[in-house]
């Protein structure tokens, strides 16, 4: 039996660690300048996406094959839309927003919607920041730090353990539109996990920690 691989996508339609290569393929096919490399074993594809391509390459420079385009993983893209969520765990009330990464700039705000969760909100936030940078024709990368919204876009469905009820009807209607948008649309914009080890608090925080 073949032995597992796992693929790393530093550049792409979604940037992170794959563990099938149609699914990579998936984010770097057609893609203009997509970096990616396969890896024996999930923790060194994971190492290797969080080191970003250059600094990959240069402690490995025999292992590159192909000349990419420089992606470094060293600094956030500046140009970029950084999006997260608040949520009040006593409350659960939860807000989300979307700011431009390098002027900090407020491109979206929305909330608070009460009975939600961190996670739905960071869901809903990207999609958000997707369909937005979509319709209008923005070129940029888009960052989130969450590893759950970004396999839940990835997915192209949420997997929250919250329950609808009446309070939270309209936060239930985005998920089910947030859903049908990525099932209805392509898009080339690269989603990238946000390095809070590297870079401190994503810009979209609300600075409620």
């Amino acid at each position: 039996m073949a032995k597992n691989k796992f693929y790393v996508v530093w550049k792409g339609r979604m940037c992170g660690v794959f563990d099938n290569w149609d699914d990579c393929n998936a984010q770097v096919s057609g893609f203009e300048g997509a970096k990616y490399k396969s890896f024996e074993t999930k923790a060194d594809a994971e190492k290797a996406l969080l080191d970003g391509y250059k600094e990959y390459y240069k402690k490995n420079p025999t292992t590159q094959k192909n000349s990419f385009v420089n992606f470094s993983g060293e600094h956030p893209v500046l140009n970029s839309l950084s999006v997260d969520a608040a949520c009040n765990m006593v409350t659960g009330q939860m807000e989300y927003q979307g700011v431009h990464t390098g002027t900090k700039e407020l491109w979206f705000k929305q909330g608070p919607f009460p009975k939600a969760s961190n996670n739905i909100g960071e869901f809903l936030a990207l999609v958000h920041g997707l369909a937005l940078l979509k319709q209008k024709n923005i070129s940029i990368p888009i960052y989130s730090d969450s590893i759950t919204a970004i396999a839940w876009v990835r997915n192209k469905k949420h997997k929250s353990i919250v329950l609808p009820t009446d309070e939270n009807e309209t936060l239930f209607d985005l998920l089910i539109r947030a859903e049908q948008w990525l099932q209805n649309n392509s898009f080339k914009t690269p989603i990238i996990k946000w390095n809070t080890t590297k870079w401190g608090e994503i810009p979209a925080d609300f600075g409620r920690k």
